[in-house]
């Protein structure tokens, strides 16, 4: 459960206004989602037969006007957008998924979110999950603590239901290994989401297949870290973003105590 201490760490002027702009405009974004959420959205197939919604384009669009008008030095990375490349000649790049969890979205599942970062030499500096239909907004600054609809957000090595995401397979093997029991969620559409949840305590940790990309994790890997836990890759390293691939293997969500045990499992079993 997340704290009450809404103090937070002292944090630079200019990470702090780039919080609050991308904070209103991932606001006003998941209000135009909601307008089309439940109410049978057109929807067309992407590369990859992955779908997107009218909304989707909606909420990108509000985004991508209200951000780089604000802030026409930065880059733009989304999932809505085709990638030009400009972006990795940019020092700030905003890193944006307009919905993330759209077949959820579509299905009429209220776990989803609008993802909003801003990205420095591969590592956010502050990042939102805007979740309108749940009521929750998601928000952190480097340095400045993770929060959750205002309250402070500090990670525990075990969350009280013992929920831990990911394939059934991995997490057999997890439990067998070091002996903990573990109960496996049920399926949440976003992977943003799934991941706020591990910084929140509502899952104790999470696994996650490999080729997430930029867009799905940007964010949510700040509040996990400024909520005292990380997000990795099978190596154990933090994510790097902006680079020029923008895809990510097999991830590792935890309390830092936690993480050796989650990458022992992965090294066990392909979850690739």
């Amino acid at each position: 459960m997340p704290g009450h201490d809404k103090a937070v760490r002292q944090t630079s002027p200019d990470v702090e206004a780039d919080l609050q702009l991308i904070t209103d405009a991932a606001r006003e974004a998941g209000q135009i989602a909601m307008r089309y959420f439940g109410k049978n959205p057109k929807v067309w197939m992407k590369e990859g037969n992955s779908p997107v919604s009218e909304a989707d384009h909606a909420a990108n669009a509000c985004l991508e006007k209200t951000l780089m008008a604000a802030r026409p030095d930065y880059g733009w990375l989304s999932e809505e957008t085709t990638d030009n490349k400009e972006r990795l000649g940019r020092e700030r790049v905003f890193i944006v998924d307009p919905i993330d969890g759209t077949k959820g979205f579509i299905n009429g599942s209220n776990q989803w979110c609008v993802s909003v970062a801003v990205v420095d030499a591969g590592r956010p500096l502050c990042g939102v999950l805007e979740c309108p239909a749940l009521g929750e907004t998601y928000k952190a600054a480097e340095g400045g603590g993770a929060l959750l609809n205002g309250y402070r957000l500090s990670k525990s090595n075990t969350a009280p239901n013992r929920l831990m995401a990911g394939p059934p397979k991995l997490l057999q093997t997890f439990k067998q290994e070091t002996g903990e029991e573990i109960k496996p969620a049920p399926f949440i559409p976003s992977l943003a989401y799934r991941l706020a949840m591990v910084a929140s305590d509502a899952l104790v940790s999470a696994f996650a297949r490999a080729n997430s990309h930029d867009w799905d994790i940007a964010a949510a890997d700040l509040i996990l870290q400024e909520a005292g836990a990380a997000l990795v890759g099978a190596d154990g390293e933090k994510i790097k973003y902006n680079c020029t691939t923008i895809t990510h293997g097999v991830l590792i969500a935890a309390a830092i105590d936690n993480i050796e045990p989650m990458l022992r499992a992965a090294r066990l079993e392909d979850i690739s």
